[in-house]
């Protein structure tokens, strides 16, 4: 349903958009910011190195399992109303997450914050999308776009810099402000959108909630407990396939699906759902990458690393703005054939990292790449939109987002595995190479000088195979994620031009 409300005015207008806007930037900044201060907290809440892990783990889940269920809670209690709820659940979980003094409270709370932040997303792109007419869209997307994407980028910059100065407590603090502020602006801008009372498939959203959970676990904790060589492991894979499949079926046939089935049948939303998987796995892998590389091999401190990632966040705005013009006037496929072209070019860059090299070539690659991320994004989210009816809005944007999540969880599982094994294999072949006949011979009496320190020796050398190894495994990361990006070029065939939308024009209403 539809509800269409009074013109904003321009005052109007501004402050709902900086109030979604503020709500996004702190739900984003928080899947990354705590990243950084987990060694930190592992020593204040007496956790082991594994277990502090769930503090991560459990935002993720709950934040995958809580997604669905947006459009229709949207439609129960009405847009606005959830959306400040959230933004207040999301602010007092931050709260309850700084005074935690143990690990079972870090985790609940973060539970919560998962939760509530869920919402979070999908409703402030929803209302972009409906305080906005058509033509203003791509600029609307541009906009949004740029706190989705400049999130996960400065969240490590931010995180760091408040654990080194303060403390690990103040990346939870910091959504205070922001938080209390997006909570009153909502309250006395946003309009009331209407309600309706369609059913709750609760089964569905069990079926998808189960397959969601058992997926995260699956990929989260693989990595730690060998993959298949784990019987956890292989219990959450097959539960994640079999209640996937099982609500794949069920929202085939059942009468009223969580998800109006209508939404798949429209080519270019059902094409916006692997792209936005795509776009997950480079954004949120490639953060997943290149930190701990300019950290550990570079020897970067975790402030310096955060600022030579921060280019890629100034490549994706600029790129956000044109794409936001451009939309309309070209013809869109042609920019998403852009825009994964320069990803392409820019992780071809990065096979050809060097050792000794200096912070040019990270700066730049970053540069090309946040060009073709912001153009990747702000088109996919224009076209996938543009031909819904506005009534799935809501729901619409749910998906797209769970897609990205679920697309950098994939990405970081596959890309932290094979970083392990091509480091093993790395590794191999460089230590089959330092043999007697490779190294200048030492005069055996020197060695019984020397003793022990031998073995001191051998060490160094052996520490030094270990780095190149790595840093080759990097390269081949990098070279995996170039062949991923070509890959979804054929996926532009299946797009078609925007046309008006089943429900007529969108402008200025709410879809709920």
């Amino acid at each position: 349903m539809t509800a269409a409300f009074k013109p904003l005015d321009r005052t109007q207008h501004l402050l709902i958009t900086i109030a979604v806007m503020l709500a996004v930037l702190m739900q984003v900044l928080d899947t990354t910011i705590a990243n950084v201060a987990l060694p930190h907290m592992q020593a204040s809440l007496g956790a082991t190195q594994e277990s502090v892990n769930w503090v991560l783990t459990s935002y993720i889940v709950a934040s995958a399992i809580a997604i669905p269920i947006a459009g229709w809670l949207s439609e129960r209690i009405g847009r606005r109303r959830l959306m400040i709820m959230a933004v207040i659940g999301f602010t007092a979980a931050s709260m309850l997450c700084a005074i935690a003094t143990s690990l079972p409270e870090m985790v609940a709370f973060r539970i919560i914050q998962g939760v509530t932040g869920a919402f979070l997303v999908p409703l402030a792109q929803a209302t972009m999308f409906d305080i906005n007419p058509p033509e203003k869209h791509a600029q609307a997307m541009a906009l949004f776009g740029g706190g989705i994407m400049i999130g996960p980028i400065m969240g490590p910059v931010l995180g760091g810099w408040l654990t080194d100065s303060f403390d690990w407590r103040w990346v939870f603090i910091v959504n205070l402000p922001v938080g209390v502020l997006a909570a009153v602006m909502l309250w006395r801008t946003m309009p009331e959108s209407e309600t309706s009372r369609r059913p709750f498939d609760l089964l569905g959203f069990a079926l998808l909630a189960l397959a969601l959970g058992s997926l995260q676990m699956f990929l989260d904790r693989g990595e730690s407990q060998d993959w298949f060589e784990s019987w956890e492991i292989i219990i959450e894979m097959g539960l994640a396939i079999a209640f996937g499949w099982m609500f794949v079926i069920h929202t085939m046939t059942a009468k009223a699906p969580i998800f109006e089935r209508g939404m798949f049948a429209d080519r270019n939303f059902a094409t916006g759902l692997l792209f936005m998987a795509v776009t997950g796995v480079l954004l949120l892998a490639g953060l997943a990458l290149l930190p701990p590389l300019l950290q550990h091999v570079y020897g970067y401190s975790v402030l310096q690393s955060g600022i030579l990632t921060a280019p890629r966040g100034v490549g994706t705005l600029i790129s956000m703005l044109v794409a936001g013009r451009l939309v309309g006037k070209l013809d869109s496929r042609l920019l998403v054939v852009a825009g994964i072209s320069l990803m392409a070019t820019s992780l071809w860059m990065m096979t050809g990292f060097a050792l000794d090299q200096p912070s040019g070539p990270v700066i730049w690659s970053g540069v090309v790449q946040g060009l073709g991320i912001g153009l990747i994004f702000v088109v996919m989210q224009s076209l996938a939109f543009a031909t819904l009816a506005p009534m799935m809005r809501t729901s619409a944007a749910s998906l797209l987002n769970l897609a990205r999540n679920i697309g950098g969880s994939i990405g970081i599982a596959v890309v932290g595995s094979q970083l392990v094994r091509m480091t093993q294999v790395a590794h191999a072949d460089i230590a089959s190479n330092v043999t007697a006949s490779t190294i200048p011979t030492m005069d055996p009496r020197l060695l019984e000088r020397i003793g022990q320190e031998g073995d001191i020796a051998l060490a160094v050398i052996n520490a030094e195979v270990t780095r190149q190894a790595v840093f080759i495994a990097y390269l081949d990361d990098f070279w995996l994620m170039m062949w991923i990006t070509l890959a979804a070029l054929p996926l532009v065939l299946l797009l078609r031009k925007a046309s008006a939308p089943q429900g007529g024009p969108a402008a200025h209403a709410i879809a709920d």
